[in-house]
């Protein structure tokens, strides 16, 4: 990786929480009595903020509160893990060290919340080498839209211009993936269980493996 700008997804890119993730909206329906018929909504949360989730869930299932009430009892719900047990994903902190050695410009754009990132990235000891987090709930959409990393890039500036294309963008979903590398940035996937089905199919850089960050850092 030689660029001088990196941008980082955070759940199943950094941080090993997508089975957290994963059953959250079933955990949160199932605390309301609702349990069955949920694999279709399962899918069309993927993508979504955790706003726009709870927005749904208030549409779909006839909730009387708000969506912000919604979001932060899931964020709730989060809040023990990010805060207590979500593990880094193996090889990453050596990585995120060299990279901030060899002077790279790094940030998080992640769908948690920013108060959740900063728990847990401060918790594992990585938050230091990142310029700043960002969530998408700050631009209003979520990760199927490239707003965040184009806020992102706009945060990353200074003096200088920089394109797209100078920026290394590290996901896992691999819809992310997709409008990162649409929008023009050089996309790397890391392979998680959200992307194993379609990973042969992915037309980015890859980094498969504990073994690929580590040989990777060796090659820095």
């Amino acid at each position: 990786m030689n660029k001088r700008y990196a941008i980082f997804d955070m759940d199943g890119t950094l941080i090993d929480s997508m089975r957290y993730w994963k059953n959250l909206g079933r955990e949160y329906l199932a605390l309301h009595g609702i349990t069955e018929n949920l694999d279709e909504i399962m899918e069309r949360i993927k993508p979504m903020t955790m706003t726009e989730s709870a927005e749904l869930f208030r549409i779909e299932f006839h909730f009387t509160g708000t969506k912000e009430g919604i979001a932060a009892e899931m964020n709730q719900m989060m809040d023990e893990h990010y805060r207590k047990d979500i593990p880094l994903k193996g090889g990453v902190e050596a990585y995120i060290k060299k990279l901030h050695e060899l002077g790279v410009k790094m940030c998080v754009a992640s769908a948690t919340d920013v108060e959740l990132m900063q728990a847990c990235l401060e918790r594992l000891g990585i938050k230091k080498y990142f310029t700043f987090l960002l969530s998408c709930e700050e631009v209003g959409v979520g990760k199927r839209k490239p707003d965040v990393y184009f806020e992102a890039l706009k945060r990353l500036q200074e003096k200088e211009v920089i394109l797209p294309e100078n920026i290394a963008v590290y996901e896992d979903a691999d819809y992310a993936i997709y409008t990162a590398l649409d929008a023009g940035f050089y996309t790397i996937a890391v392979l998680d269980d959200s992307n194993k089905k379609n990973w042969e199919q992915l037309k980015a850089q890859t980094m498969e493996s504990i073994e690929d960050w580590y040989c990777a850092v060796q090659s820095l």
